[in-house]
């Protein structure tokens, strides 16, 4: 019952989300978190063009109602998803995340984009951006138009358990979460 391990097991109890709030308000009084506050709390400072692009990026489908800020309501739902999301709403989120351009499909320049930017968060991955971006239009490119659709996105993920793996890997947010549960912040 008054377990302080919780915070964040499965579940978001009552107790994480006033602690969750007390340093959010403590690491941005103003209630809005703008996109360098984002990347200062996490410690994000002096990335390459790739690595700050992907960033920008997550801050930018987090900011739900695009106003250049995240609540405090957009950066819990933003835990949520993480933490307690089914696979077909974190498989929307990577496709958004993945859909630089906002135009509702990913083309391999998006993807390949994209997966530059987390391998130069991460540094670790076993494929080159094209590889990867070639393996996953190989597999779920269904109708072979060089664009997936949300649809084929999902649909070819979820089928595809190698590839579920490697998506949900790339996305591992788990850094992020305990940066923030920690209330660690980097000075500016």
């Amino acid at each position: 019952m008054g377990n302080n391990q919780s915070v964040f097991g499965d579940k978001i109890t009552d107790q994480d989300t006033h602690q969750l709030y007390t340093k959010f308000m403590k690491e941005c009084p103003s209630g809005q978190l703008s996109l360098h506050e984002f990347k200062t709390l996490l410690g994000l400072r002096d990335l390459n063009s790739e690595a700050d692009q992907y960033v920008n990026q997550v801050f930018n489908t987090f900011d739900l109602n695009k106003d250049g800020f995240i609540d405090f309501l957009e950066f819990i739902a933003a835990i949520n998803l993480v933490l307690r999301g089914k696979i077909d709403q974190k498989l929307k989120w990577y496709f958004k995340l993945y859909d630089a351009d906002g135009n509702g499909t990913i083309d391999k320049k998006e993807l390949v984009s994209i997966f530059s930017a987390i391998q130069a968060l991460n540094g670790n991955q076993e494929l080159t951006p094209e590889e990867f971006s070639n393996m996953v239009f190989q597999k779920i490119d269904v109708n072979n138009d060089g664009e997936l659709s949300l649809d084929e996105f999902i649909n070819g993920v979820e089928s595809d358990e190698q590839l579920l793996e490697m998506i949900s890997k790339s996305f591992d947010l788990s850094n992020v979460l305990k940066v923030i549960q920690s209330g660690r912040r980097h000075s500016i």
